[in-house]
């Protein structure tokens, strides 16, 4: 008999919309594993997809810095 306490709820992925000014080829899709990468004709990259965390959010963020583009938009499009 387990005397650990049950989690409230279980936590499911927000989905994020992240904009891109520049525009990515669809090879950069593997690099954002879950995300959709769609160019807009204003010449920016939007990426949607899901994300776990605060955790998860920061190494994303940290992977658009690497790219070294610059990120013009990060908002939460589904909150779960």
């Amino acid at each position: 008999m387990s005397d650990a306490p049950t989690p409230p709820h279980e936590h499911t992925a927000d989905q994020y919309e992240i904009r891109l000014q520049g525009q990515l080829d669809e090879t950069w899709g593997e690099w954002f594993e879950g995300f959709t990468l769609i160019n807009e004709n204003d010449g920016t990259t939007t990426l949607t997809g899901p994300v776990m965390d605060q955790s998860a959010l920061h190494g994303l963020m940290r992977r658009v810095a690497n790219l070294g583009v610059t990120l013009i938009s990060v908002n939460v499009a589904r909150r779960q």
